[in-house]
């Protein structure tokens, strides 16, 4: 079946935005929150962070948010290596949600899954007025229509 959906840029979707992920970012340049929210992630290695605060681009580990665990009984969980060193390069996922962050003034991630140390995904609830503004030539975001998915038209 063929759609009749316009293509568009992913930037343009609602969550996503095309701020510049940082090359060569290294743990000793982030600032405390940040270096606090990595450790954490490294510490669970496998689960999630529920409701995490951000304000002012910054998470907020004070309340802390709600830690999920998830232990595999099947085998042995091996931490991260980056656990017992003091500076690193950061990789790539951790670089794109530090990248998020930059982009949230005051919002509650309502979900940071993690998988061998690292954040794999996020979820957090918001409109696109909470990221900062499409560039002037992009064209406006089309509204979502509640029976069609995101990437595309359900095909039946």
């Amino acid at each position: 079946m063929e759609s009749n959906r316009t293509s568009r840029p992913k930037s343009h979707y609602v969550g996503l935005t095309n701020t510049a992920v940082p090359k060569g970012l290294r743990y000793s340049e982030l600032s405390a929150p940040r270096q606090a929210l990595v450790r954490l992630c490294q510490s669970i290695n496998y689960g999630s962070i529920d409701g995490l605060q951000v304000q002012d681009a910054e998470p907020i580990l004070s309340p802390p948010p709600s830690i999920l665990v998830d232990v595999k009984l099947d085998g042995e969980e091996v931490p991260r290596e980056e656990i017992y060193l003091r500076d690193f390069e950061v990789c790539l996922e951790v670089r794109r949600l530090i990248s998020q962050l930059e982009n949230f003034k005051e919002v509650i991630i309502e979900r940071i899954e993690i998988r061998a140390g690292i954040p794999r995904r996020i979820i957090f609830r918001g409109s696109p007025t909470m990221h900062r503004p499409l560039p002037q030539n992009a064209p406006p975001p089309e509204p979502v229509d509640e029976c069609r998915d995101v990437q595309g038209d359900f095909e039946q």
